[in-house]
């Protein structure tokens, strides 16, 4: 009787192990594209915001190297 049930257990063990790695590897498997797509997006996010920095901080470049505008008004 013992025998019998210590195999049950053992049999249920085994299942359930190879049950859980199928699982595994078809969760990955189904993620997978996802994870790509979502990984594209940010490299397309990533390359805005660098191209906004860029052209933001010439645009202040720009503006510090050019010389002050004439306010109309002669020194004296």
């Amino acid at each position: 009787m013992n025998g019998i049930l210590l195999g049950i257990l053992i049999g249920l063990l085994a299942g359930t192990a190879v049950c859980a790695r199928y699982l595994r590897q078809e969760i990955a498997a189904n993620i997978g594209p996802r994870l790509r797509r979502i990984e594209y997006q940010l490299d397309v996010l990533q390359a805005e915001l660098n191209l906004a920095t860029t052209t933001h901080i010439a645009d202040l470049t720009k503006r510090r190297m050019e010389p002050p505008a004439a306010s109309g008004k002669l020194a004296s």
